[in-house]
């Protein structure tokens, strides 16, 4: 994962390469930036059945070859409808891996380690992240198809780490057994697809961070592109240094629901932050310290409370599921972002982003005894 997300470089500035390399108009960037999501739908899908079929391990390798080949690929794609085609062909590649590694989390952790694990997991991705992010800024201001490649070529090395380094898993039982609400779909556990819709709201909100605000600092407040590669590198190296220790903290209260809670409000001041305070270089920097602080006190919480609803013979269509959601928030962030700056301005996005932030922590409230009794469900019937 490390070293899968030190290439992520294209889709941070990919709003940033539409308009200022290929000009395209602000609402074409953002209906590019939209087929990531719904590449992203298609791929959740996708590898989430086959992930329950034919094993975690195989979905991964092959999510990430075809995907490195296909950053390459649209590396040389200059036009809006060759470009659309094979960023949405390169998503439902490269999301097949979610799925596929939310259950291989869950094999190789235990109930008790569950979170830290997918905390750890997060730790690897956002300590690439930052490098990726800071060396993608350093790239973009000399040739933008750089990204590109960088971007296509970590992939397949980490293909290759893969099936060199990690032993191919047999799909059995290693921990407790979870026959809970047995069969069940995701789509029929009620309490379930309530939290994906308010997972959706959440990423809609989050996504901003890297689809439409880099566009917003660089031509609203003019700021050039190794800044914002460092903001990106900043809100990884901010979760690489303290989410670990955060959650190991907050586990030990037993409450991950109110941390979704504070985590989604703390977001939405942030965001909100870049319309009260002055434009500038320190205001962009205090945005990001508040989004990763939401960030950490949310998502890991988030991926825990997704895999306890599920059990072992699910977890890809559960993990699916949950990928799906913020696929769809991929489609939506950039392209009904575009949409309100289209009409409204930036400082308008901004202001929903908040209110946004603010209905959905309310919200969350009703998840409490929905996941209470499933996780005691689940701990009654494992004996």
């Amino acid at each position: 994962m490390l070293v899968n997300r030190s290439g992520t470089m294209v889709v941070p500035f990919m709003a940033i390469y539409c308009t200022q390399q290929l000009h395209f108009s602000v609402v074409q960037a953002g209906i590019v930036m939209g087929l990531f999501g719904l590449g992203a739908v298609a791929g959740a899908f996708i590898g989430g059945r086959i992930t329950d079929k034919f094993g975690f391990y195989a979905v991964q390798l092959n999510a990430l070859f075809s995907g490195g080949i296909m950053f390459i690929i649209c590396g040389y794609l200059q036009t809006f409808q060759s470009l659309c085609i094979g960023t949405f062909i390169l998503s439902i590649c490269n999301e097949s891996f979610r799925p596929a590694n939310s259950t291989a989390i869950a094999y190789y952790s235990v109930p008790e380690n569950r979170t830290r694990s997918y905390s750890l997991n997060r730790l690897a991705i956002n300590l690439g992240w930052a490098f990726g992010g800071a060396l993608g800024g350093f790239f973009a201001s000399f040739n933008y198809h750089l990204l590109f490649w960088v971007d296509g070529i970590t992939n397949i090395i980490a293909g290759i780490m893969l099936l060199k380094l990690l032993p191919k898993a047999k799909m059995h039982s290693r921990h407790i057994k979870t026959e809970v609400i047995k069969g069940l779909s995701p789509y029929k556990d009620g309490g379930y697809v309530y939290f994906i819709i308010l997972t959706i709201f959440f990423a809609f909100c989050f996504f901003q961070l890297f689809s439409l605000q880099p566009l917003f600092y660089k031509t609203a407040w003019h700021i050039n592109e190794q800044f914002i590669g460092f903001l990106m590198a900043l809100n990884g190296l901010l979760i690489v240094f303290i989410e670990m220790s955060l959650v190991f903290y907050l586990e030990k209260k037993n409450k991950p629901v109110r941390h979704i809670q504070w985590g989604v409000f703390v977001m939405g001041i942030g965001f909100t932050l870049v319309n009260l305070l002055p434009a500038g270089k320190w205001t962009a920097i205090l945005v990001v310290f508040f989004v990763t602080a939401g960030e950490m006190l949310s998502m890991p919480f988030m991926n825990s409370f997704m895999i306890t609803r599920a059990q072992e013979s699910n977890r890809g269509q559960y993990a699916a599921l949950y990928t799906i959601a913020w696929a769809i928030a991929q489609i939506a962030a950039p392209a009904g972002g575009s949409q309100i700056i289209e009409h409204w301005g930036f400082t308008t996005l901004w202001f929903v982003i908040g209110v946004t932030c603010l209905v959905v922590a309310i919200c969350c409230r009703w998840l409490r005894p929905k996941a209470h009794i499933v996780q005691a469900e689940i701990l009654r019937q494992a004996g």
